[in-house]
This record gives structure tokens, sequence and C-alpha cells, in this order.
């Protein structure tokens, strides 16, 4: 029987930035993580003191950087080798980052900002975008703030809005990074049930860093930085 590709495979990754100064080149590793996979449908908590590499390393699986050395591959493709612009038209069709700053556009309605990823790929005809907003939109209860910009959302709102951008495409994997720290306990606790809801309904693998008591009970698996990453954030020689 044939075992279907893990949802997300890392392979030897690491991250390394070079440092200023001094006689000798020097780099700094702020991601050298040893294999990591996860299933196709799995949910998994990120956990992690700040600084621990958490972010790059989403970012990573993101295809928004790119590895220092290693292998990453989304649903067997390795995106790795891929050039930037396959990447980016990879990442819009096949991965949705919930960011923690919600990263909205002020000047486009809560309808119009999660419209946007669909211009960039060719998953759903033109025709079909606004219908599409404002079904994931309702979904998440904004049924009545379509044509609300971000300044006229609550913040819970606006968060709402961030993860039916990340949903607009149907990707399989869903990246978020501390989608509810900006949130008041009682609104993290609501937009986080929403957000399980959603990704348990149409059966998304989801990488959450997050020490939410909610998001942490909601996953299958919680992987620690701790015991995943290997830099102990000392330069070393190039």
């Amino acid at each position: 029987m044939k075992h279907a590709a893990p949802a997300v495979a890392l392979r030897g990754v690491r991250k390394a930035f070079p440092l200023a100064g001094g006689e000798r080149l020097e780099v700094l590793d702020v991601v050298d993580v040893v294999d990591v996979e996860l299933a196709p449908g799995s949910w998994t908590a990120l956990n992690g003191r700040s600084g621990s590499g958490k972010t790059t390393l989403l970012n990573l699986i993101a295809g928004i950087s790119r590895p220092t050395a290693g292998t990453i591959t989304i649903g067997g493709d390795d995106i790795v080798t891929m050039t930037q612009a396959r990447r980016d038209a990879f990442r819009a069709r096949h991965v949705g980052y919930v960011f923690q700053t919600f990263n909205l556009l002020s000047a486009f309605s809560a309808l119009e900002n999660v419209m946007l990823p669909m211009m960039f790929t060719d998953v759903r005809p033109r025709r079909e975008h606004r219908r599409r907003a404002a079904a994931i939109l309702s979904r998440l209860g904004l049924g009545a703030r379509l044509t609300h910009p971000p300044h006229r959302l609550s913040r819970g709102e606006q968060q709402r809005v961030a993860i039916a951008r990340a949903l607009a495409n149907d990707p399989p994997l869903i990246l978020a990074d501390e989608p509810c720290a900006s949130l008041d306990a009682h609104t993290a606790r609501e937009v986080l049930s929403e957000f399980w809801d959603v990704c348990r309904q149409d059966g998304k693998t989801v990488l959450v860093v997050s020490h939410e008591d909610a998001a942490l009970a909601a996953v299958h698996r919680v992987l620690d930085m701790s015991e995943i990453n290997r830099a102990d954030g000392q330069p070393r020689a190039a």
C-alpha cells in the first residue's frame, strides 16, 4: 500500500545570517532543525521562547525565505529548488499564512482583502472571487462587515479577516504565527474556536505558533523549538 507524502517534510534545514564586523566572516545559525514531518490533515503547535526561531521556521516553510541548507517539501514538492517567482506562485496556491500583525491593506474593505490572494492564482474564475470571499467571511461571523475597511473593525474582526484571507485559495496547508497574541483572552478563545472549526471542516494541515491553551488543547502534537532546533545562538566561522 502506497502511503501519502507528508504534508510538510524538513530535512537538514538550516538558516544562518552573516554577522557584521570582525576580522573573519562569522554567521549566526537561527534555525538548525532536526528532520520533521507533518502528516496531511494534522494539527501541530510550535512552541518555544521568544527568539528561538519559530517565525523564521514558518517563513522558511512558507517559502518567504530560503534556507541556507537542507530541503523543504510541501506535498512532495521541493520548494527550496524553485525560483523565487515559482515559489511565490506555489505559496499562493498551496499555503495560507495567518500573520500575527494581520497585515491587512488599510484602503481595502474586508471583502477586498480576502479577494486579493485569489487574483494571483487561477484556482477559481475571477467572477467567483467576490462570492468566495463573502462565503468565507460569513463562516467567520463577518457577513455584516464585508464592506468595512480594517479601521472600522475590532481587532478580533481584523484577525478573522486575516484568517479568511489565508483560506481564500483553499490551500491544503495553513501556517499561523501567534494568531491571537494581540487579542484579549475572551476574543482569542472565540477566534481560535472559529479557526479550528473551519480547518476541521476543510481538512487542513495546520502549523500554528501559539501558547494559547485553546490552541494547545486542539492540536494533535506540540513541537518545542528547544527539542527540534540545534542552533545554540553562538556565532561560528562561515
